[in-house]
């Protein structure tokens, strides 16, 4: 596909879609915004006039129909994903899919074998392992500068919905139901992606936590406050097939800046912190230690691993997004070897979620991978 341009459409013109997805598309001469879809129309029209789009409507089939679009995006609801995923995929197209790609990573593994056979390039929105002191960090840790990985340390904490006033997206949730995932799939995905490519590691056993520690919530599509049981804070420990261990920490009702991202590893010649929160104008720090220097100190993130123009005092929503459109599209026009960040990936995250779902209902370990047939007992919520 050498010299083309990549026709992308983008199903989704949302909050996320405008500050992140539709930025990044424009960002990269190697891509072409062809169409915008949303089920507002209006909203649509929007996005496609603030961003070039030539196409716009309500309906996303008018997008998988049009021989100029390469790749979709999706950037719709979390119950709309898996659907729209998989038309994408049976058009014939290239997908990026916000996460998660489907709740149950049983749905995950259907799209990503459907991908694989129609020898289709896939990508999950797990932003943060485009962060560029994260791909340094992953670069110091496969050079072998911190030795051996024995711990891996993970935090998403953010007071976005501290306050039970403001509005979160999660009507079909509400009312007196079992505890359902929020925190762990929206905030936790990322970090625990980070984890696995950072310790090249499957995990083979987690237990955990979720709780719901602001019970009622005005719900944003009735703008109504209700009864809405889904975890905002939860933890997990694990232990990964390679014998290292991990502890994983999610939570939107910690105090702290959005993102809230700290992810740290510590080896047997050295740790590394990478904190990914906006704070005095800067989206992200990276800090290493050394055994026989036990002070954190802050390293320089050298100008490759930026896509072009940026830098730390960038957005970290169009910074990160740039450098993953311009990933996905090098492995979609063959200038990159691979496919990183895939359906494939995201299958290992859902199916990490889904088993720390069944450890906290079943107060017990489980085991990974999920592969055998649940029990009625199993059964995910």
């Amino acid at each position: 596909m050498a010299g083309k341009r990549l026709g992308v459409g983008v199903i989704g013109a949302g909050r996320w879609a405008n500050w992140a997805h539709l930025p990044g598309w424009v960002r990269d001469d190697r891509c072409q915004l062809v169409g915008v879809c949303d089920q507002d129309l209006d909203r649509a029209r929007k996005a496609g006039q603030e961003f070039g789009a030539q196409v716009v409507t309500a309906d996303y089939r008018d997008l998988l129909g049009r021989d100029d679009i390469d790749v979709i995006d999706v950037v719709t609801r979390d119950s709309e994903h898996f659907e729209i995923n998989m038309a994408a995929l049976e058009a014939g197209k290239h997908v990026l899919s916000e996460k998660p790609v489907a709740h149950d990573f049983r749905d995950v593994r259907s799209a990503a074998d459907l991908a694989a056979a129609k020898g289709l390039k896939t990508k999950v929105g797990l932003t943060f392992r485009y962060s560029p002191a994260v791909r340094y960090m992953r670069h110091l840790i496969g050079s072998g500068s911190l030795g051996t990985p024995f711990i891996y340390n993970a935090y998403e904490q953010n007071s976005q919905w501290l306050n039970p006033a403001t509005p979160l997206r999660s009507g079909e949730r509400a009312g007196d139901r079992p505890l359902a995932v929020a925190s762990l799939e929206g905030y936790g995905a990322p970090v625990i992606d980070i984890g696995h490519w950072l310790m090249d590691s499957d995990l083979s056993a987690v237990v955990g936590v979720m709780r719901n520690f602001v019970p009622e919530r005005v719900v944003a599509d009735t703008g109504m406050l209700a009864r809405v049981n889904i975890d905002d804070g939860d933890i997990f420990i694990g232990e990964f097939a390679s014998g290292a261990i991990c502890s994983v920490q999610s939570s939107f009702v910690t105090v702290g800046n959005y993102p809230g991202i700290e992810v740290r590893v510590y080896g047997s010649e050295g740790a590394a912190i990478a904190r990914l929160i906006e704070e005095f104008g800067i989206c992200e720090t990276l800090k290493v230690a050394r055994p026989d220097d036990v002070e954190f100190k802050e390293v320089r993130v050298p100008q490759s691993y930026y896509p072009p123009g940026g830098s730390p005092r960038e957005s970290w929503r169009t910074l990160y997004y740039a450098n993953l459109v311009a990933n996905f599209a090098g492995e979609v026009l063959g200038e990159i070897d691979g496919n990183e960040g895939n359906f494939n990936d995201g299958l290992w995250v859902q199916e990490v979620i889904n088993a720390v779902e069944i450890s906290h209902h079943e107060r017990r370990w489980v085991s990974l991978p999920l592969d055998a047939p649940l029990s009625s007992a199993q059964t995910l919520p």
